[in-house]
This record gives structure tokens, C-alpha cells and sequence, in this order.
């Protein structure tokens, strides 16, 4: 996906989170770190202007709810997590770039959790790739894009990477 493909897939989301969150007075788009961040900033200004919900912005960092902390060789840097809303009875949207396994989504929910009790918790997501090793499943999705256990998709966001992108590579572990 270059950078066209890239802003109708998030204009496509958020037209779908609008209609998804209709009764809702308020909706959290919570962005994971890393890339999960511009993605939840991207989709609230793409809501602005439509029949939705007030928004307001979060984010939050898995590293420390992580199962596969203790086996890292390399601590990822903490990014710290924004959560300056009442989660209780929120309606909340986690946004991630890339859903795989459902490894991240879970330690974001235990996160999530300790903030408070949401009245709803849905994922969006830019890609899915498929390959699952938990139940979860997205609420929205960009693009659906399943590659094989040898490679993997890289999402580049202008803020981060300097161009929007989205593209298939070699994986350099087994268990990317």
C-alpha cells in the first residue's frame, strides 16, 4: 500500500468506527506503541467532522505485559503509556498496525484493565495477516493480507519513518 492506499484504508475506518459506536457519548481511540500511536491520531482526524461519539486520545505500552518478557535478550525501550480519560464505562477502540498472533492485543487488554472497567473494548487494526495463536479478532480492518510464517508486514507511518507505506518482507526471527 503506498501513501493513497494507506489514508482510504483509514478513511474507510473510521467511517466504520462512526457507524460501530453509534450510541456511545464517548469513544477512546487507544493506539498501541508503537505504530498503533499514529494510526489512533490518523482515524480521529479522519472522525472529525462526522456523526460520531467525542473523541479522545490515548495510548499505551505492552512492554511490560508481555509473556515473552523474560525470554528477550533486549529490553524494548518504555514508551510509557497516555490513558487521561476515565476508562470506567468507556467505549474504547485499541488501534495497532499489524494484528498477528493476538499476543499484543492481549497484554494490551490486561493493560487496559488496570486502568479501569471499559463498557467495550473493539479492536481496529490496518492489516490483518492472519496466523493466530489466540482468539482474538479485529472489529475493523483495513486489509486483510495473510503471509507466510517466513515473512512478515511492515507498516511505516510518516510521523515515524518519514513515508507512508505498507509492504511485505523476509522475517528476520521465526516468531515475528
Amino acid at each position: 500500500m503506498d501513501k493513497a492506499g494507506m489514508a482510504a484504508c483509514i478513511e474507510r475506518l473510521a467511517e466504520e468506527i462512526c457507524q460501530g459506536s453509534q450510541g456511545a457519548r464517548q469513544l477512546a481511540l487507544v493506539g498501541i506503541h508503537r505504530r498503533g500511536v499514529p494510526l489512533a491520531h490518523r482515524l480521529a482526524a479522519a472522525m472529525a467532522g462526522k456523526p460520531c461519539a467525542s473523541i479522545v486520545l490515548g495510548s499505551i505500552d505492552v512492554t511490560q505485559y508481555r509473556d515473552d518478557l523474560q525470554t528477550m535478550k533486549v529490553l524494548p525501550k518504555l514508551e510509557g503509556s497516555d490513558i487521561v480519560f476515565d476508562m470506567d464505562d468507556a467505549h474504547v477502540v485499541l488501534c495497532d498496525e499489524v494484528l498477528y498472533t493476538g499476543r499484543t492485543i492481549r497484554a494490551a487488554i490486561d493493560e487496559l484493565l488496570d486502568f479501569g472497567r471499559p463498557r467495550k473494548v473493539q479492536l481496529a487494526v490496518l492489516v490483518d495477516r492472519g496466523g493466530r495463536e489466540l482468539p482474538i479478532q479485529p472489529d475493523y480492518v483495513g486489509l486483510y493480507h495473510e503471509v507466510d510464517d517466513s515473512e512478515r508486514i511492515c507498516v511505516q507511518f510518516e510521523e515515524l519513518d518519514g513515508l507512508d507505506t505498507v509492504f511485505v518482507q523476509p522475517s528476520t526471527t521465526p516468531s515475528e
